[in-house]
């Protein structure tokens, strides 16, 4: 330090004192003699200059660091949008009464596909592009088997949501990933009806995508609701006027839904003449993408700073 770089310079072996010293020999005697004592006690000045100025900053080293000096700008985190859409999610429907469940990524057939209307050989099944372990266990392809886990072992009423982790053989391309997220949710009681999930799916929009945005429930087919339908809102980016994002449509489909299939419920040994029931389900990536208007689903696995700083 400053203090050290001092005392070697004027008090060191080769410091100034020293030097004046050698210069000694120069003199007569006479000379000698006052000017070593002048020397001898400008040296023990000094030195009791330095030990008490170290002393009065303490006896350990000083810190490496100036406490007045500004810190430095610590990285402040963003959360992933794949995340926040989820966190999205999950917060409208468990306000709305559901229960979060969930259930094993290794799934049996029974529950991904027979027990859901869906048997051995039926066409349905292609769509999926199933990634099987052996004949009868696979990586699940949806989370609807959660819905059929919990109605195996709870009675209705039953409101529930199932996100999770899901798999397909799908190319990792800009519109498909062979792993994905989805949200499905359940509510089966006596008298639940058509009209109720519609409300529901209202008050989703709105919460997920704004008031403004407009939304239309087209007819479909899903072998595990009867009827089944999909719901398609108006692009976020045109508003509906049509341009290349929704493809000059004015609308993205963004979920499936339906009444739950009355072979679904003798499945899980409910009566479909005593309970009725509807389910929705919903992949989160696809969500993110008509909310945060993103074009190729693999931006959100690039784990680009750019991107992610956003958000």
């Amino acid at each position: 330090d400053t203090l050290e770089q001092m005392r070697i310079k004027y008090l060191g072996r080769k410091g100034e004192i020293n030097r004046l010293f050698k210069e000694l020999a120069k003199l007569s005697i006479e000379e000698k003699r006052i000017f070593g004592n002048e020397l001898n006690k400008l040296k023990r000045i000094l030195s009791e200059r330095i030990e008490k100025i170290r002393a009065e900053m303490g006896s350990g080293p000083r810190p490496r660091y100036e406490p007045l000096l500004p810190g430095r700008t610590t990285h402040i985190g963003h959360q992933h949008p794949l995340s926040r859409v989820f966190k999205e999610i999950t917060t409208f429907f468990e306000h709305h009464g559901f229960a979060l469940k969930t259930g094993p990524e290794i799934e049996y057939d029974w529950y991904n596909f027979e027990a859901l209307n869906i048997p051995k050989h039926h066409p349905a099944r292609d769509m999926f592009s199933s990634l099987y372990i052996r004949k009868d266990l696979m990586l699940r392809s949806h989370t609807s088997p959660i819905q059929i886990r919990v109605m195996e072992k709870q009675r209705p009423p039953i409101k529930i949501i199932c996100p999770g982790r899901c798999y397909r053989y799908d190319p990792f391309d800009a519109s498909h990933s062979p792993v994905f997220h989805q949200v499905e949710a359940l509510y089966v009681d006596k008298g639940v009806s058509f009209g109720e999930l519609k409300w529901l799916l209202k008050e989703f929009v709105r919460y997920i995508f704004g008031p403004k945005t407009r939304y239309e429930l087209r007819p479909s087919y899903f072998p595990f609701t009867e009827p089944s339908g999909e719901l398609a809102i108006s692009c976020p980016v045109c508003g509906g006027d049509g341009c290349t994002v929704c493809g000059n449509s004015g609308w993205l489909e963004m979920l499936g839904c339906g009444m739950v299939h009355p072979q679904v419920l003798k499945n899980v040994k409910i009566s479909p003449q005593k309970y009725t029931g509807y389910a929705l389900g919903m992949g989160v990536e696809r969500v993110a993408m008509i909310k945060y208007v993103i074009d190729d689903i693999r931006i959100l696995y690039n784990n680009d700073l750019r991107f992610l700083e956003q958000f």
